[in-house]
């Protein structure tokens, strides 16, 4: 018999709470996502702190709970890379043994040139660049010649950008399509392409909510593909659908902030189904994880904190709530790419009659405890922690 009859997990994009292990196979010796944006900008989070989030080490001003409501811990990544892809993957059972190829130096020749063929349009950029770097740079040029726009970062990703008056975004989602198609394999290999769509004016560009992520599918089966086959209903909200692309989602709901990631989320809670929701919260890692920026972190955090209450009043008795992470992103570390951190986790149901400390595990032993409460195939990375929840 099921314990919990739905349950949801919300990840808090990059929301890291201080360096793993190997973080030093990373070069992130140092890196404290949590920790660091309470030292520099201040947090006031009152109500994850009741969940416990305090509790899992010391950070300062994120006081601890003496009665936590929920259960916490903290968890570690096994797999080889700490891009969203493969933390997601990973928080649903996988784990990826072979890194998704990265093009810190721009995209080979022979890349570049097929793209261009095929669209009949000449790129330019081709670096790694933040979204809104690299729009000011060649923003104006791509208005007066339509050249298409490619950069990357140090993740492993291949980003088209296009000014929707410009270039259709039909024409954009096709290139990145043919895009997704050529680089599935060695030696490119890309975790995702995405279709970065913007308007606007020279020193005012804005991009809009018309992103579309194209990724690998996963390797193998995930949690979510034996919830679906099981027939129960997974429902992804915000970029859940584009990172498993679309495998085992049975309704993908859109979102254009964090906020209407916890408007969709409450939505949600509303309707009547059996199985799981999975919200991603990108603001986090987007907006000021990759653009070095405590301040707006912080303040983030704080907003997804005040809203809380209304997730855990819109719970039904038989739900369970899992907050956790899938990486960090540490705003005050150097460069401007993830950070190997363990992550949090917070959980939480009505019915709940204890609490306090989980034992620290990894990230697929959310997988294992979704799959041993729905009674299908359970991850072999992970280890169910749904007993310790009384």
């Amino acid at each position: 018999m099921k314990k919990y009859n739905r349950i949801h997990v919300v990840v808090m994009d990059s929301v890291g709470i201080g360096e793993a292990a190997d973080a030093d196979q990373f070069g992130d010796v140092g890196s404290d996502t949590l920790g660091h944006i309470a030292e520099t900008a201040g947090l006031n989070l009152p109500n994850m702190e009741k969940m416990g989030l305090g509790n899992i080490r010391d950070i300062e001003q994120i006081k601890k709970e003496a009665n936590p409501i929920g259960y916490h811990t903290k968890l570690e990544e096994i797999s080889v890379g700490k891009d969203t892809m493969t933390g997601h993957w990973e928080l649903m059972g996988l784990n990826i043994t072979t890194p998704f190829r990265v093009f810190e130096n721009g995209f080979p020749e022979d890349l570049i040139n097929k793209i261009e063929t095929f669209s009949n349009r000449k790129i330019i950029g081709n670096k790694p660049a933040s979204g809104t770097e690299i729009l000011d740079e060649y923003g104006e040029h791509q208005m007066k010649t339509g050249d298409l726009i490619v950069y990357t970062s140090a993740d492993s990703v291949l980003q088209i950008a296009a000014h929707e008056d410009i270039i259709p975004l039909e024409e954009l989602y096709a290139i990145c399509e043919y895009a997704r198609k050529i680089t599935l394999e060695d030696p490119y290999m890309i975790g995702r392409i995405i279709a970065r769509p913007y308007l606007g004016e020279p020193g005012n560009f804005n991009r809009t909510s018309n992103r579309h992520d194209y990724a690998l599918s996963p390797f193998g089966k995930t949690t979510l593909d034996h919830l679906k086959e099981a027939d129960y209903d997974v429902i992804s909200i915000g970029k859940i659908s584009d990172i498993f692309n679309e495998q085992g989602i049975t309704d993908s709901i859109r979102t254009v902030s964090n906020m209407d990631g916890v408007d969709k989320l409450v939505d949600v809670l509303k309707r009547d189904f059996t199985g799981m929701s999975f919200l991603n919260l990108v603001d986090f890692d987007a907006i000021y994880g990759h653009r070095r920026n405590p301040e707006g972190y912080g303040q983030a955090l704080e907003e997804f904190d005040q809203r809380i209450p209304e997730v855990l009043e819109n719970l039904r008795e038989d739900d369970l709530l899992l907050i956790t992470a899938d990486h960090g992103n540490d705003p005050t570390f150097r460069g401007t790419d993830h950070t190997r951190e363990y992550v949090p986790l917070l959980a939480y149901s009505k019915s709940m009659k204890d609490s306090g400390p989980l034992a620290q595990g990894y990230f697929a032993d959310i997988a294992s405890t979704i799959a041993d409460n729905f009674g299908v195939e359970q991850s072999e990375h992970g280890t169910s922690f749904l007993d310790k929840l009384n």
